[in-house]
């Protein structure tokens, strides 16, 4: 499920499109293995045992849906996009929810990591913006070291591009019937 491109303005791109760290499968995983090794195992029961293939069967299919599939589901539907314009957060796989940022509204941005998120190369990003919500907390960002500067620079970017240098200031004063006196 791939994040749609069409809610992009025409003169925004992506720079950064992100998924939850791939820690987050780990549990998964090995739910799925477990499901496939015990459902394996239950064939080498004696042949009397059909009730029980059956009901382990059974189980292994639940506990792949709950466990597995509907994780990796949450995993791959979360969006994490930072474009030249705004930072959007998506998530849902029945329903859907997104929040967009604009970058002119950041105000700071901040990171923390535990010892086994920095092993992992992981971390938590919490944007704090101007507006009704305030801050938004992004977890389990892969690269965390990376996406913050990315989004300094982007923030950063954002603030000069909306910003009057002097010479544009002159000329604003200018144009308004307002002139400065140039020191002789």
């Amino acid at each position: 499920m791939a994040f749609p491109e069409d809610v992009l303005t025409s003169d925004e791109h992506v720079v950064l499109h992100l998924h939850p760290h791939w820690k987050a499968l780990i549990g998964p995983v090995t739910v799925t293995v477990l499901a496939v090794a015990a459902a394996g195992a239950s064939f080498l029961l004696p042949e009397g045992w059909m009730v029980a293939q059956l009901a382990i069967a059974v189980v292994a299919v639940v506990l792949l849906g709950w466990l597995a599939l509907w994780p990796f589901l949450v995993w791959r539907t979360t969006h994490y996009v930072f474009t030249n314009e705004r930072v959007l957060l998506q998530k849902g796989v029945l329903n859907r929810d997104r929040r967009d940022i604009p970058l002119s509204r950041v105000n700071d941005h901040s990171m923390t990591q535990r010892l086994t998120e920095r092993m992992l190369g992981c971390g938590t990003l919490t944007i704090e913006s101007a507006g009704e919500r305030g801050q938004s907390v992004l977890t389990d960002i892969p690269r965390i070291e990376q996406v913050q500067t990315t989004l300094y620079e982007l923030v950063e970017a954002d603030r000069d591009k909306h910003t009057l240098g002097d010479d544009e200031l002159r000329e604003a004063l200018k144009g308004g019937g307002l002139t400065q006196e140039k020191p002789a």
